[in-house]
């Protein structure tokens, strides 16, 4: 498993499919030594490095409907639709425990990939260099633009990670992984459009945030080429991608039904697979 990194896209809501791949992964007991995510990514990898099966789903499906998890209200008293407090703070240390010593304890690689506000450029965190409290970092992950606070830590100010590399292939590659195993939370095919609220974005960012309102308005270009990277990568055998085929869910499903069906989609087409990924394991060895 030397030099093979696992590469984890965000979505929101649509990281419970990146859930069902990654408890079946647990079930056959594959570590991968390097992960890296951005936003819903980086979060379920953090229970699939805490070997806690099932735990992403909880967090995801169980508690969607829970007071003050996600909803308008929270963005008009709290300036954010998701209840940070409770995903963060409350979920991990009450309801469903974070197995914090087997997560640090790991000699797993794994990196937390956030948007630099000023610069608008990516920053890769390491889960144990920075900071033993990363659920800060993951907070920064995954707090979207317009409908959650700009996250401050270590003197940077930092949004969604899935804004400047939302599929952060390169970067693993560039850490030295010849070979990746890539999960998508978009069908093939899917292309994305340019953003629609434009001058919301510029309204809201481009005195203080120049870089990442710049980078938002462009970002349909970049996804749309590291697409194209990933589907020439694919032809050549370099990497292993997982992707849904049907796609019930967007990015802020409420729908616990909707939602499990993609979490289960993502289980089965793990479970399709696994002997195609490890023959392609095989070969990389």
């Amino acid at each position: 498993m030397d030099n093979i990194g696992l590469v984890l896209e965000g979505g929101g809501l649509r990281g419970v499919y990146t859930a069902g791949v990654l408890d079946y992964f647990l079930e056959k007991d594959l570590s991968v030594p390097y992960i890296i995510g951005a936003s819903a990514g980086a979060c379920n990898a953090t229970s699939y490095i805490s070997k806690q099966i099932g735990r992403s789903k909880k967090v995801s499906i169980d508690y969607i409907d829970y007071p003050g998890y996600i909803s308008v209200r929270n963005l008009i008293t709290k300036r954010s639709m998701f209840g940070m407090d409770i995903i963060f703070d409350e979920l991990p240390n009450k309801h469903e425990p974070f197995d914090y010593d087997t997560f640090h304890s790991s000699p797993q690689t794994f990196k937390i990939v956030v948007t630099d506000c000023i610069t608008g450029e990516p920053i890769y965190f390491d889960k144990n260099c920075e900071t033993k409290d990363v659920f800060t970092i993951l907070k920064a992950s995954i707090s979207l633009p317009l409908i959650t606070k700009v996250v401050k830590f270590g003197g940077y100010e930092l949004l969604d990670g899935g804004i400047a590399d939302p599929i952060p292939l390169k970067k693993s590659i560039e850490d030295g992984n010849k070979r990746n195993i890539v999960i998508l939370t978009r069908n093939k095919g899917y292309e994305k459009k340019p953003e629609s609220y434009r001058w919301i974005l510029k309204a809201r960012y481009r005195r203080k945030y120049k870089g990442l309102m710049n980078t938002i308005i462009n970002r349909h270009i970049q996804y749309n080429a590291t697409l194209q990277y990933i589907n020439d990568l694919e032809d050549k055998g370099d990497i292993f991608v997982f992707r849904p085929k049907h796609l019930p869910v967007n990015s802020l499903e409420k729908d616990k039904i909707k939602l499990t069906q993609l979490y289960e989609q993502g289980i089965e087409d793990a479970k399709e697979q696994y002997n195609q990924l490890l023959d392609w394991i095989e070969k990389t060895e």
